[in-house]
């Protein structure tokens, strides 16, 4: 537990510049308190204990602002950005290394029975305001950019941005985001899509141009041999 506890105190540290020491993150930083009431929270829910974890869930809440439902499972070095405004669902899972900040939810999308929240996977991100909603998994290593709203699988490494989202690969290049955490270097496909858009269009009026001096070059062509007959 205590191992536990000092991993999440030092992945604080390495993502949050302002985190000065692990006694600090451990007194005044909600998104820790939230994780360690939901530990406890968790056990007794396996426990079939389900009223009490339901009170020390909602215990958390009130103090922190953050919303974990005691069936969630989270994994180790987690941590809660800032965290206010964060609901994450019954039968959501996360997996080791995640990285969530303020306004995030992992829902569901209906009353559906059974697994109904997203499932993360080792070392996510998952931005300001973004909304994940139902159960599919995002890939390892994925980011989900600010205010997001997430309705399908997100491959490995690669970014979901937009509303809804669409995927963004990253060429190739698998980021490690525990060390480099930034919510807005992220691909735009859809502003992508806009600028092929504007070239094309750009492209077809130099098309049109051309032909009509091409057009006009003929024109005066045939004038200037009419006005050479009539002078003979």
């Amino acid at each position: 537990m205590f191992k536990r506890l000092s991993e999440t105190l030092g992945a604080y540290q390495a993502r949050d510049p302002a985190a000065r020491s692990k006694l600090e993150i451990f007194l005044l930083y909600p998104g820790v308190h939230a994780t360690i009431y939901h530990r406890i929270a968790h056990f007794f829910y396996r426990h079939d204990l389900r009223f009490i974890a339901r009170f020390v869930s909602q215990w958390s809440r009130f103090w922190t602002g953050i919303e974990i439902h005691p069936g969630a499972k989270i994994g180790r070095r987690f941590v809660i950005d800032h965290g206010m405004g964060i609901v994450i669902g019954e039968t959501a899972e996360i997996g080791d290394d995640c990285l969530l900040y303020h306004g995030v939810t992992l829902g569901g999308t209906g009353k559906d029975q059974g697994k109904r929240h997203p499932t993360l996977g080792n070392n996510v991100m998952v931005s300001t305001g973004a909304k994940v909603l139902g159960p599919f998994k995002v890939g390892d290593g994925a980011r989900i950019a600010a205010n997001a709203v997430v309705l399908r699988e997100v491959p490995e490494n690669a970014t979901a941005v937009g509303v809804p989202a669409r995927v963004v690969r990253i060429a190739g290049e698998k980021v490690n985001y525990a060390e480099r955490v930034d919510q807005v270097s992220v691909p735009d496909p859809v502003q992508k899509e806009l600028q092929a858009i504007q070239s094309r269009l750009e492209f077809l009026e130099r098309l049109v141009e051309e032909k009509e001096l091409r057009a006009a070059g003929a024109d005066l062509t045939k004038e200037e041999g009419a006005d050479d007959h009539v002078s003979v």
